[in-house]
């Protein structure tokens, strides 16, 4: 199997887990960026102890370790943050959440990939609007928890 498939397929895990998830984009996208945080701070002991335990032992299982590491917070929250009503929320959220993953994630995948074509050019774009990608993210992701946090707010004071 190609590298190109196992990214693709990564990609479409991402954003079905979300999408079906139905969770708001807010506490997923700040989770990634503790990930984030957290992959920077522990890949290489954790590589270290996942060499001496046999489980992986080339260069690629850093960067594996790392994806997961940058995934992990995120996918702990899945089941507790708030959630979308409407299927066209669900789909953005689930967009946004896939796109600032693939951003958090440019630096392990560049250690494994080695593509060429409109592959190579696609992770060039992304390569190259990676801190773009993430601060316009992030300020998304605030701006959600602030919104849907007033939104629930003022459905209360209705029911009364």
């Amino acid at each position: 199997m190609s590298i190109v498939v196992i990214c693709i397929l990564t990609v479409l895990a991402i954003f079905v887990s979300a999408y079906l998830a139905k969770r708001r984009f807010g506490l997923l996208g700040l989770a990634l960026a503790a990930g984030s945080l957290l992959s920077k701070a522990w890949t290489y002991e954790a590589g270290l102890m996942a060499s001496a335990l046999g489980i992986l032992s080339n260069p690629v299982s850093s960067a594996i370790i790392s994806a997961v590491i940058i995934l992990l917070p995120a996918y702990l929250l899945l089941s507790r943050a708030r959630t979308y009503k409407t299927s066209l929320g669900r789909l953005v959220g689930a967009a946004l959440f896939t796109v600032l993953a693939l951003a958090f994630m440019v630096d392990p995948l560049e250690y494994i990939l080695i593509l060429q074509g409109t592959a190579g050019e696609i992770y060039n774009q992304l390569l190259n609007y990676k801190d773009l990608i993430v601060g316009v993210g992030l300020i998304v992701a605030v701006l959600d928890l602030f919104f849907s946090r007033s939104a629930e707010l003022s459905e209360k004071k209705h029911e009364h």
